[in-house]
């Protein structure tokens, strides 16, 4: 099995960045743990803060993974591009967000994703992408 977790902007930050919302875990080191939990899977990981290069990623593994964990962070809410690249490939994406977006500001409520998303896991932390690998697995057997 091949999942890709695609990050967009500011996550690069985890750690430092709104620790009070988003944690003090850096994504790498999260990742690391990923990835000793589920050897048998061949994880890869991808973060931009561009958007053009997040539609990209999406076009370019969107026929040939088994999983995208997509968390496009604030283009969640105002990317039609990367809600029509979810739409236009075979691949399937669980949308992922760290914090509980419906518990934030009225404008985060909005997914542009969502529609064409397998499912959304929000609200659960970092473990939000464990649990959108189990649902992987799950699924396939």
């Amino acid at each position: 099995m091949k999942i890709i977790i695609i990050n967009g902007p500011n996550l690069n930050l985890l750690g430092h960045r709104e620790p009070e919302t988003y944690g003090y875990e850096s994504f790498e080191s999260y990742f690391e743990k990923l990835e000793k939990k589920f050897s048998n899977i061949d994880l890869f990981y991808f973060q931009s803060n561009i958007e053009g290069e997040i539609i990209h990623k999406i076009q370019e593994v969107g026929f040939d993974y088994d999983g995208i964990i997509l968390n496009a962070a604030a283009y969640t809410h105002t990317s039609v591009g990367i809600g029509d690249a979810v739409k236009a490939i075979q691949t399937p994406v669980i949308e992922v967000h760290i914090s509980n977006t419906y518990a934030r500001e009225q404008f985060r409520h909005q997914s542009f994703i969502a529609p064409n998303a397998r499912g959304i896991i929000i609200g659960f932390g970092l473990e939000s992408y464990r649990l959108a690998i189990q649902s992987f697995i799950h699924s396939i057997k």
